[in-house]
């Protein structure tokens, strides 16, 4: 009788342990699952917390230091006259390559006309190259924004083929003797200018 009841005890106490293990595996699967979802919850709430505080004013980058000389270049502005940088000599000059389709090219420009304005006084210019769009078009967006320095039209790209990198935005600041200092690839903004090209302008007033 005994040998008899002995495996029937076994497989009832094999059976608990099995349940109990399932229970186990259960639990530590469920908690793992709980700890997944609060550290997704946690990164997420960090990345919105993180986008939310990041600065939407500063969007400029650090201008590249370079030294060589400015290039030959004439070109025809808003009222039909022919223009050169070389009557610009003895100036502080901002050559800004933009477009009227080019969003950053149209958010840098209120931030470019305050600092032009700001220090015509002082022989500062900045000179707008716009790369090859209707003249009518050119023409109301400088009225809107009533700008008061130099824009010249390009509708053949001389001016993106003797200084550019390729890419819309781009400045280059070139000091009072004709030499390119500063070049800058995208949006700029006031608070970079007033860093940057103000220490060149106070240098050789």
């Amino acid at each position: 009788t005994l040998s008899r009841i002995e495996p029937t005890m076994g497989k009832q106490k094999t059976r608990k342990q099995r349940k109990r293990k399932a229970n186990i595996s259960a639990y530590i699967g469920g908690g793992l699952m709980l700890v997944g979802a609060a550290l997704l919850l946690l990164l997420t709430q960090n990345e919105g917390t993180s986008s939310t505080q990041a600065p939407t004013t500063e969007r400029s980058v650090t201008p590249m230091e370079v030294n060589f000389p400015a290039p030959e270049l004439a070109l025809e502005n808003l009222e039909g006259e022919t223009q050169s940088l070389e009557e610009f000599q003895g100036k502080v000059v901002l050559l800004n390559n933009w477009a009227t389709w080019c969003p950053p090219c149209k958010a840098e420009m209120p931030s470019l006309k305050k600092f032009h304005d700001a220090h015509a006084d002082d022989g500062f210019t900045v000179i707008a190259v716009e790369a090859g769009d209707k003249f009518e078009e050119v023409f109301a967006f400088a009225q809107s924004l009533d700008l008061t320095f130099p824009v010249w039209l390009d509708p053949n790209g001389d001016s993106l083929r003797v200084i550019s990198n390729g890419s819309l935005p781009n400045s280059y600041v070139i000091d009072r003797e004709g030499t390119v200092r500063l070049a800058w690839t995208g949006e700029i903004s006031l608070t970079m200018l007033e860093k940057f090209v103000t220490p060149l302008i106070e240098e050789s007033n």
